[in-house]
This record gives C-alpha cells, sequence and structure tokens, in this order.
C-alpha cells in the first residue's frame, strides 16, 4: 500500500500543471514589405551558404579559419555548454532524489539502577528520498521551463556570434583589400608624380619654368609620400584586425585575394518579407527565447503563493549486530510529508511576482525592438544595393574623364601649352577620383555583407 502511494504521489508531482500565463506574442511592429524591395516574395538571401556569398578563396579560408580560433565563438559554445547544465540542475529537481544509506554505530552506556554498564552497538542500510517537493502547483516545472528557454535563447546567441564573426572576418578583409589597392594607387601616382618632377627639374634648368613650377612639383610628390606612409599603417592596422578575428597569424599559403573590381562579395540579394526575419534571425530567436522565459518566471512566482508540499521517505533495514542486518523481521521503513504554507512574508512573494511580471514586459519591449532593429538594417541594406551600384558606374566615368585630362595636360605641358598649374589640378583630380572609386566599391561590398547579416544568413554550404 504504502509502495501505491508513493508512486501516485511521484506521478502527481511529475504531471503538475502550470501557473505561467498564456504567452501572447505581440504583432510584428513593422510594416509588411520593405519599401525598396524590388521582388519582396521572391527568395531571400538568407538562403544562400556563406561560401556563395563570399566567393573569393582567400576569403573563405580566413573565415573557416576564423570559425575554428575565433576566441569570442569559443566563449559563446562555452556558454551555451554553462546554461544547459544549468538547466538540466532545475528539470533534475523536478524528479527525487534517491541516496544509499550505510551506518554503524558503537557506544557505552553509563550504569544506573536498572541496568549496568554496557556496550551498545547498531547498523542501518536502505534507500532514502529526502525532501523531494511535489510540484502540484508546477513551481518547479516553471523553473525548467524558464531555463529550458533560456538554453535555447544561449544557443540563438552562439548562432548570432556566428554569423557576426563571419560578417567581421569579411569587413575586416576587405578593409585590407581596400588599404592594399589604395596602397597600389598611390605608388603608382607618386611614380608617375617623380617623373612629372624629373620633367619640371629639366625644363627649370633650360629656364623654361620657373622656381614655383618646380617647388610645386616638389611638394606634390612629398604628398604622395606622405600619403604612401598613410596607406602603409592603414594596411597594417588591417592586417592585424584581421588576424585578431581569426584567433591567429594569417597563413602564408594563402590563395591571392580577389581585387575590389573582381567583385569578392555579391551584392544582388532578395530579401523576402520581414516576417522571414522572426524565423532567420538568431537574435530575434534569442529574444523570443528570453520573452518564453520570462513568462515561466511569472508561473513560479506565482506558484509561491501555494502550499509547497516535501515528502521525505526511508526504506531499509536496522539491527544491533551487523550479521543480522538484512533479515526480514529488521526492515524498517518511514515515510514524512510535509505541507508548508506561505502567511507573512512582508510583501516578498507579491514583489517577486511583481518582478517576473516587469521583467517580461521588458522581455516584449526587447523582442519587438530587436525585430525593428532587424528591418531598419534589411531596409538600409536594400537601399545601398540600389544606389551603390548606380553611384560607381558614375564615379567610374569620373576617373575615365580624370584621366583623360591628365594625359591631355601631361602632353600640353610637355609642349610648354599649359601651365604646371593646370597639370597639378588635373593630376590630383585623377588621383581623388580613382581614390573615391576604391572607397565604393569598398562601401558596395560593406553593405552587401551587413544585408546577408542582417537577413539572418551564415548557412553552411
Amino acid at each position: 500500500m504504502r509502495h501505491k502511494l508513493m508512486t501516485v504521489f511521484v506521478a502527481a508531482a511529475l504531471s503538475a500543471c502550470t501557473l505561467a500565463p498564456t504567452l501572447e506574442k505581440p504583432a510584428l511592429p513593422v510594416a509588411a514589405s520593405y519599401a525598396d524591395a524590388t521582388a519582396p516574395n521572391i527568395g531571400n538571401g538568407a538562403d544562400m551558404p556563406w561560401r556563395t556569398m563570399l566567393p573569393d578563396p582567400r576569403l573563405q579560408q580566413l573565415v573557416e579559419l576564423a570559425l575554428a580560433n575565433n576566441r569570442d565563438l569559443r566563449a559563446a559554445a562555452l556558454n551555451v555548454a554553462a546554461v544547459q547544465a544549468q538547466y538540466r540542475i532545475e528539470d533534475a529537481n523536478r524528479l527525487p532524489r534517491v541516496d544509499v544509506a550505510a551506518g554503524a554505530a558503537r557506544q557505552r552506556i553509563s550504569a544506573s539502577d536498572l541496568q549496568p554498564r554496557a556496550i551498545q552497538e547498531s547498523s542501518s542500510a536502505g534507500l532514502a528520498i529526502n525532501a523531494f517537493e511535489l510540484d502540484f502547483f508546477g513551481r518547479l516545472r516553471s523553473l525548467s521551463d524558464a531555463a529550458f528557454a533560456r538554453y535555447l535563447a544561449s544557443v540563438e546567441g552562439q548562432r548570432a556570434a556566428r554569423l557576426t564573426l563571419i560578417a567581421a572576418v569579411a569587413d575586416a578583409y576587405l578593409e585590407q583589400r581596400l588599404a592594399q589597392e589604395q596602397a597600389q594607387l598611390t605608388q603608382r601616382t607618386l611614380d608617375d608624380w617623380r617623373q612629372s618632377q624629373a620633367l619640371t627639374e629639366r625644363l627649370h634648368t633650360a629656364q623654361q619654368r620657373s622656381g614655383i613650377d618646380l617647388a610645386q612639383a616638389r611638394g606634390q610628390v612629398a604628398t604622395a609620400e606622405a600619403d604612401l606612409q598613410a596607406r602603409d599603417r592603414a594596411l597594417r592596422l588591417a592586417r592585424n584586425n584581421l588576424e585578431l578575428l581569426v584567433g591567429a597569424p594569417v597563413p602564408a599559403g594563402l590563395p591571392d585575394g580577389a581585387a575590389l573590381s573582381a567583385q569578392p562579395v555579391l551584392t544582388a540579394l532578395p530579401a523576402g518579407l520581414p516576417s522571414d526575419l522572426l524565423a532567420r534571425r538568431p537574435d530575434i530567436i534569442q529574444a523570443e527565447h528570453v520573452l518564453v522565459a520570462a513568462n515561466a518566471d511569472i508561473g513560479a512566482a506565482r506558484a509561491a503563493f501555494f502550499p509547497r508540499i516535501s515528502l521525505t521517505a526511508q526504506l531499509g533495514f536496522a539491527s544491533p549486530e551487523i550479521g543480522g542486518l538484512f533479515r526480514g523481521s529488521q526492515r524498517t521503513w518511514s515515510f514524512a510529508p510535509q505541507l508548508t504554507q506561505p502567511i507573512f512574508n512582508a510583501g516578498q512573494l507579491n514583489a517577486e511576482l511583481r518582478l517576473a511580471e516587469v521583467r517580461k514586459s521588458i522581455a516584449v519591449v526587447q523582442y519587438e525592438r530587436a525585430i525593428q532593429s532587424a528591418f531598419r538594417e534589411v531596409a538600409d541594406g536594400l537601399a545601398g544595393s540600389q544606389t551603390y551600384r548606380l553611384q560607381i558606374e558614375a564615379q567610374q566615368r569620373v576617373v575615365e574623364a580624370a584621366q583623360l585630362r591628365e594625359r591631355l595636360s601631361k602632353l600640353r605641358y610637355g609642349a610648354g601649352q599649359d601651365s604646371r598649374l593646370e597639370l597639378l589640378d588635373a593630376q590630383r583630380q585623377s588621383y581623388a577620383a580613382q581614390g573615391t572609386l576604391l572607397d565604393l566599391r569598398r562601401e558596395q561590398f560593406r553593405s552587401a555583407v551587413a544585408l546577408y547579416k542582417a537577413l539572418g544568413g551564415g548557412a553552411e554550404g
């Protein structure tokens, strides 16, 4: 009979109800479609594997190294393991803990009028359940549900960290490519300006150019030399940043990187609908799990107002002689349920319930904020993808016109038809136009990577 009674109590505890309120997610706090999307219902860039998004072989290997070595990503994985262990701890509280206990005692009894001095011995062995809470009102279940939701949130946090790392490596690599190409442009410009300076010096020697022209030529060369040192510094800083993200020195045997003009990043990405973000963006899914955990905490806070029933039970043997310990006549058992009902706690339980409700409200706001931020990031990326291509095409025409002017100015200056000031202006305009074109290509790729991240991409492929 007692075994049946214990089974009933355990079954009731494991099938406890929950006092957590029904979770109703807020309505999507953004528009139903993106203003700049040309074909919102055709495909989604998030379905694209990151290797397809980043076709540059050198960049692909750098991302692979970062995924294997980056310390922030390792910390995110360890955080998942820690939260998973915490969930197992909370969930284990829903089951009874059974311990095996064995002991022996030996004591001397002092003499009295009724009995002489003697030595007493006793031995015991058995199974024990200590203070197992019968979860009739779902307090332990709510705590377990909250811990599980936080574990799922940590998993999405790891996914978010992985996607952020892929985007960061791509950004750092593109920054390095920009610094390299800017340094190459500056070196070519410096070589060209040194030739122009040599020509000016010859003409000055022949008394065909003034000292002002010579001073301008020398100042122009010095400016390019200073720019070259700045480009070299930017290249070194970009390399250091890339190595930090990769988590190790960049190996020497990697493939050569693609030029910015060779499109190392895809720039045309379909965005789908804003509702797609709810199932793809790891940070939004993470915020949703945090909301679920906060809702479960309300259930635990509500259950704290109700009686708490705990059970202590023992089944075993006890004997004054160890040799006869396990005889049937030495069997013992005890069954001790205990009920605790809160009566006065100075408003603590009400405050804990209010705190849980406020934290849920905060989680709702954070969930909505995550959706709005995601919508804005996608909208920004779409705006960039529609404008950078046309701007780069126009800037390419600017570069071609500036280079043509520079070539003609050199010929006219050499023939004595133009002043040094006209040539200087043409050279500076051509140099600036080419630098602007490099910057625009870099910004176009940065915008594309940001859009891919905003859509929740990063799938293996």
